[in-house]
């Protein structure tokens, strides 16, 4: 059974190898680079099997130009959708008041600031966002209050009396 120190010796062994082989495959050394990663990852998962292997760099080196294979195939697959839908409707630049608001929220403690964007932006309930965020409901219940008066003294407007 392959251990540990095995496949650490194995990767300083072959990693420039398998960059190598990538990188004239692809032409790209980000994409040479993600797909050894990927690659030397998957082996790493299942080591005590391809350590054992006759070959395991022919292993990883297969897994690796798979993986290139596969993302060239995705991305003719996203150009050939373009060529056929055409370029997707641009997106608007945020609004003046989104933008202020954004600059709001990033002044808030992260916790109020996450309450708060769980609660009004993403619709959570202040039973899920206590859930997700693993504090107590009246811990949640606290956190928006503050932020909200502290959004309002930001953005200088009326806290409304609100109930959570």
């Amino acid at each position: 059974m392959a251990d540990d120190a095995s496949f650490d010796a194995f990767y300083r062994q072959s990693r420039q190898r398998l960059y190598d082989c990538l990188y004239a495959l692809t032409g790209d050394p980000a994409e040479a680079q993600d797909a050894a990663q990927e690659a030397f990852a998957r082996a790493w998962q299942r080591w005590p099997t391809v350590g054992g292997y006759d070959d395991p760099e022919a292993w990883v080196r297969t897994v690796g130009r798979r993986i290139a294979v596969s993302r060239w195939r995705r991305t003719r697959n996203r150009l050939t959708a373009q060529r056929r839908l055409g370029p997707p409707d641009p997106v608007p630049p945020p609004s003046a008041a989104t933008t202020m608001m954004i600059s709001a929220l990033a002044r808030l403690p992260v916790e109020q600031r996450t309450a708060i964007v769980l609660h009004h932006l993403c619709d959570r309930s202040v039973a899920e966002v206590a859930a997700e965020t693993g504090v107590p409901v009246g811990t949640v219940k606290a956190r928006l209050s503050r932020g909200r008066h502290a959004l309002a003294a930001l953005l200088r407007i009326e806290p409304e009396d609100s109930h959570v």
